[in-house]
């Protein structure tokens, strides 16, 4: 199993109380830690513990929307690239609908070549309402967002892989000759005989049965869908029927989840991590969304001392789940619970 660690970037008001100066310092900080932790370096969890680290692709906070600082993924992307030299950089998941597709191919290629090959692509229809429509993008129904996923994974893929958009006139984008030069470093089989092209690695983020996840069967290196163990099988289910529909070999795609984390020594220090969370939110977003949010992390898959946490993905883990991404609560101010991880969950689940 490999592992993501997501870097705390206000979404989650989880800079709060970090002064507004020192928030790239903080985010920095997070990056060299688990960059160190890729290359085998002398932290807790070697032989290695982070393949990649993370961000989310929002303006607003969540539960409600904020004056709290929220920094934009992709800016943050290309400065992750130049400020680290190992992990695999990626966004779970950037909204297809916020940039045009024919721009994000350009953006994301220059990420690649800034990285040294890194960049990752995670992309998915989007969802947050309140922040569609503050920022002027409207708010079309599911399946017009799932059409421009759709269509635009097709124009940025076209574009890594020969350097030009061609001709595309789709009912949500129509792109003419949109060329990508440089095309990304990074290299990917296409075909049966294993040809590779230039490429980005899709992770389309998304559980929708009868779109989404059939966009993922056509397009995707990696999926990111519910992780609790019986919705993930479900949805594997009908992704591997997708898959069977449109000649894609299920195997091949990996499939991953998100997770928040709430890990202790003992079951008092689980419980200071939650009294902790219940703090947090219960200031920042009180009301129902906060205690939502509260019972969300209560109700995470990871949550427990080292061993019952690895229980539980190994439980995952055999159930087809090889990528977790991690979210720790607090993580810009204290890490016991990420050295805590590396030191006794990873090294149970390295491959």
């Amino acid at each position: 199993m490999r592992f993501g660690l997501f870097i705390p970037q206000g979404w989650r008001h989880s800079l709060t109380d970090v002064p507004p100066e020192q928030h790239w310092e903080t985010m920095l900080s997070l990056l060299h830690y688990a960059d160190n932790a890729a290359a085998g370096e002398p932290v807790p969890g070697g032989p290695w513990a982070w393949d990649s680290v993370w961000v989310y692709d929002h303006f607003h906070t969540v539960p409600v929307p904020s004056t709290e600082a929220t920094h934009e993924a992709w800016t943050l992307m290309a400065a992750f690239a130049a400020a680290s030299q190992r992990v695999k950089l990626g966004q779970m998941c950037t909204c297809m609908s916020y940039r045009n597709p024919a721009y994000l191919a350009k953006v994301a290629a220059t990420v690649d070549h800034v990285s040294g090959g890194r960049a990752q692509m995670g992309i998915g229809a989007g969802w947050y309402e309140h922040e569609w429509r503050a920022y002027g993008y409207g708010f079309p129904r599911a399946g017009e967002r799932i059409r421009a996923l759709d269509e635009g994974v097709q124009i940025m893929t076209q574009m890594w892989r020969t350097g030009s958009s061609g001709r595309f006139d789709g009912e949500t984008y129509q792109v003419d000759g949109a060329l990508c030069y440089p095309q990304p470093l990074q290299r990917l089989p296409v075909g049966d005989g294993g040809a590779e092209v230039p490429s980005i690695p899709l992770w389309i983020a998304g559980g929708g049965e009868k779109k989404t996840l059939r966009v993922a069967a056509r397009f995707a290196q990696y999926t990111n869908f519910a992780g609790d163990p019986e919705t993930f099988t479900h949805k594997s289910r009908i992704l591997e029927q997708h898959c069977a529909d449109v000649g894609t070999d299920f195997g091949a795609i990996t499939r991953s989840s998100d997770y928040n984390v709430v890990i202790g020594e003992n079951q008092a220090e689980v419980d200071d991590r939650f009294a902790w969370i219940s703090s947090h939110f219960r200031k920042h977003a009180p009301g129902e969304k906060g205690e939502n949010e509260i019972a969300n992390w209560r109700n995470s898959p990871l949550v427990g001392t080292p061993e019952q946490v690895v229980e539980a993905l190994t439980d995952l883990q055999q159930r087809g789940m090889t990528y977790a991404i991690t979210y720790f609560p607090n993580a810009a101010a204290d890490r016991d619970q990420i050295e805590l991880f590396q030191r006794q969950v990873v090294p149970a689940l390295q491959d």
